[in-house]
């Protein structure tokens, strides 16, 4: 089992939204390295922290399992769909994505103020300045303390 932070903007998919779908394509995703993340190592029965970015505060709000493996990300062939690709073909998808299903809510999230102070998170990519990956590997240490030490 792999372990990983999930970057989603408050206010266009929340951890809220999540939890009353229960699961949901984590599509749009137009990184390279994130798209390579998903597509050669997150598998299902992954778990990620289910994070919010240009929120008040930014920080992790949750806990979401991968409940699939990569596939291709539809909305790279919708020419209505802001994420639309004309670039890519259904016969070579450029861009894959995973379903993310809802597993909890903190209480309060855990902000990124916290997490760059705590000298156990030490190492985690998200602390860099400027690392605006949505998609990120976390250790399997960094995911039991964030949970089992900060999530309530």
């Amino acid at each position: 089992m792999r372990y990983w932070l999930l970057k989603s903007e408050g206010d266009c998919y929340s951890i809220d939204d999540l939890k009353k779908d229960k699961s949901t394509a984590w599509t749009g995703i137009r990184n390279y390295q994130a798209r390579n993340y998903m597509r050669d190592d997150m598998k299902k029965g992954d778990m990620a922290l289910f994070y919010h970015s240009n929120s008040k505060p930014n920080g992790i709000y949750g806990i979401a399992k991968i409940t699939s493996n990569a596939h291709a990300d539809e909305t790279q062939f919708d020419a209505k769909d802001d994420h639309y690709d004309p670039k890519s073909s259904k016969l070579d998808p450029r861009w894959v994505c995973t379903d993310v299903g809802f597993v909890k809510k903190f209480t309060e999230p855990i902000s990124l103020t916290e997490i760059k102070h705590d000298p156990h998170l030490e190492g985690m990519m998200v602390r860099v300045t400027g690392s605006r990956l949505s998609v990120q590997p976390v250790s399997e240490k960094h995911f039991n303390y964030i949970v089992n030490q900060l999530g309530q």
